[in-house]
């Protein structure tokens, strides 16, 4: 190590080298996280000036919306920058604080989501103790254990990514500092931080999935129970959205860290789609597909009509 030079910074390979396609990719992006803000930000404010929507789906919900802020805003305003700069690089304390923060979201999104999914599951399995055993305490406790399971993985695997040495290259074939990439740039052995890595994806996984396999199980028995088509439709319109979400958040992000890295272009597709992606489509998904969502939208709207005559 005496005669090897550390590091200071990392380049990041992005999504192209080519001038023009980083171009299209900027306003693709810049599109995206727009967007992105404005669905998040609005159903944030909605269900906090609608009382209508003062449950504890909607409770979730909202916190799901200031995730999916957190999440996209990680990464996309310095890809951003990286579209638009000659020298795409990004210091070793500062890709270290950006992977903190993803994982940080990453992981406080994935027990979000299941909270979520149990939710549906007392809503709809048992619509009568529904208000009792799901109540706005128990809510909180959710979420606030949520954040601190993401803030305990996010801060042990930082700190033992602290005591990583780096040399040599200082390339990464990725658009932002996820964990993964870094471990092969380290001159110090990264066994241990890559036993921790898959320890604490691993536990995520025991501890989300299960809740998750189980809520919806038993949703698609009870609306298989359900004798009328009209009824069957309605119940799982209730959940689709939320199903639909699970899926692309946990299939892209089980493929990236489980599989070994590579740096290959299906592995920073599969990033873009549960770190950009996923962000985008909650706000929209949940819009459309929820009518108590658009009709308080509507009554949003003619209240500020109303208020600025």
């Amino acid at each position: 190590m005496k005669n090897v030079s550390i590091i200071t910074e990392f380049v990041l390979l992005g999504l192209s080298s080519d001038p023009q396609i980083q171009t299209v990719l900027f306003v693709l992006f810049l599109g995206i996280y727009l967007l992105t803000l404005v669905g998040n930000t609005v159903m944030i404010l909605i269900i906090k000036a609608d009382a209508r929507l003062h449950t504890p789906m909607y409770f979730f919900l909202g916190h799901l919306s200031f995730l999916d802020l957190s999440f996209s805003s990680v990464t996309v305003p310095h890809m951003l920058q990286n579209f638009l700069s000659q020298k795409k690089s990004i210091s070793v304390w500062g890709c270290i604080t950006q992977s903190f923060f993803f994982t940080l979201s990453g992981g406080t999104e994935a027990c979000l989501l299941s909270a979520m999914a149990y939710d549906r599951y007392a809503a709809i399995c048992h619509p009568l103790l529904y208000t009792v055993v799901i109540n706005r305490p128990l809510c909180t406790g959710i979420v606030s254990i949520a954040w601190a399971v993401g803030f305990s993985i996010s801060l042990m695997n930082s700190l033992f990514v602290h005591k990583l040495h780096f040399c040599g290259s200082n390339i990464i074939p990725h658009f932002s500092c996820e964990l993964p990439p870094l471990f092969p740039l380290s001159c110090t052995d990264p066994t241990v931080n890559e036993i921790l890595l898959a320890v604490s994806c691993t536990s995520l996984g025991l501890l989300t999935l299960p809740p998750i396999l189980f809520s919806y199980s038993r949703i698609i028995s009870a609306i298989l129970s359900i004798r009328s088509a009209e009824g069957q439709g309605k119940a799982f319109s209730t959940c689709s959205s939320h199903l639909t979400v699970v899926l692309l958040f946990y299939g892209t992000a089980l493929f990236r860290y489980i599989s070994p890295d590579s740096g290959s272009v299906l592995e920073r597709v599969a990033s873009i789609q549960y770190s950009v992606i996923t962000s985008l489509l909650n706000p929209l998904i949940y819009s459309f597909k929820n009518q108590e969502v658009k009709t308080a939208l509507q009554r949003l709207l003619r209240q500020q009509k109303c208020a600025s005559r």
